[in-house]
């Protein structure tokens, strides 16, 4: 079923394959992702295994071969309903898993894939998917971290979001997705606004003053100073030039003497 919007021109289709379609577009439907998807940059549509089954009870699962606890996908109504999205009207794509197995989701991955026309995604649910199935269809497994969830479908909406901020027009502006966290290997800097004064501190004299320059390095010292405290993992795979490097020397000397 699609999501209805205008008839305009489209940056992005998602296509989707989950159990609960309904639910999946109703979380679509706010903020960022939501305006996007009504002003016709993005354009989403799910497929539901169940419509591609063939008994009475519209079953989509298994016991699993071997013993063992849970059910598995069957091979089967994935297969008929890949063979439906690769049928459409539409720009080829490769088949994403949202696995735990997968590689860890980041930043670049969304960068990467904001630049296809398409991108389809399958959700799976229970105990995995027939690994048939995986074997021959699937493209890529992406896990949005290392635990566990009952079902790819929140995978799913993360990657949607972070892939279609990235668009061009989705965002007011462009800059805003240019110094999100992690767009440039660093997390972001502190931000303020009114009021000025509060109990719980004062906005930096340096925000206020009216100086791009001295603001501009003020923010970079502070990127690579909250990398630094709270993700060093991060700053190791960042080279950082003689500046960077001096703008952190003088975050930690001002850390240590506060």
């Amino acid at each position: 079923m699609f999501h209805p919007i205008p008839t305009l021109s489209i940056f992005m289709r998602f296509d989707i394959i989950t159990l609960f379609p309904e639910e999946f577009l109703r979380a679509l439907s706010f903020g960022v992702v939501g305006r996007a998807i009504a002003r016709g940059d993005v354009q989403v549509q799910c497929y539901n295994p169940r419509d591609f089954t063939t008994d009475a009870y519209k079953r989509v699962d298994e016991r699993v071969y071997g013993g063992g606890p849970g059910m598995v996908m069957l091979l089967e109504p994935l297969k008929l309903a890949l063979a439906q999205i690769r049928a459409a009207d539409a720009p080829p794509a490769p088949l994403t898993l949202l696995s735990p197995q997968g590689h860890t989701f980041n930043q670049a991955h969304a960068r990467a894939m904001s630049l296809r026309p398409r991108i389809i995604l399958l959700c799976g649910r229970y105990e995995g998917i027939d690994q048939r199935f995986i074997d021959s269809y699937v493209d890529e497994e992406l896990s949005i971290g290392d635990y566990v969830l009952s079902g790819g479908e929140l995978g799913a909406l993360v990657v949607i979001d972070a892939v279609t901020r990235l668009l061009p027009g989705v965002l007011n502006k462009a800059a805003s997705a240019e110094q999100d966290s992690f767009e440039n290997g660093l997390l972001d800097c502190p931000h303020y606004t009114r009021p000025e004064k509060a109990p719980e501190g004062d906005v930096p004299d340096i925000l206020k003053g009216g100086n791009h320059g001295e603001i501009a390095r003020w923010r970079r010292m502070q990127s690579l100073g909250q990398t630094w405290l709270k993700r060093p993992d991060l700053l190791a795979k960042v080279p950082l030039s003689k500046v960077d490097a001096k703008l952190l020397a003088e975050f930690q000397s001002n850390l240590k003497s506060s």
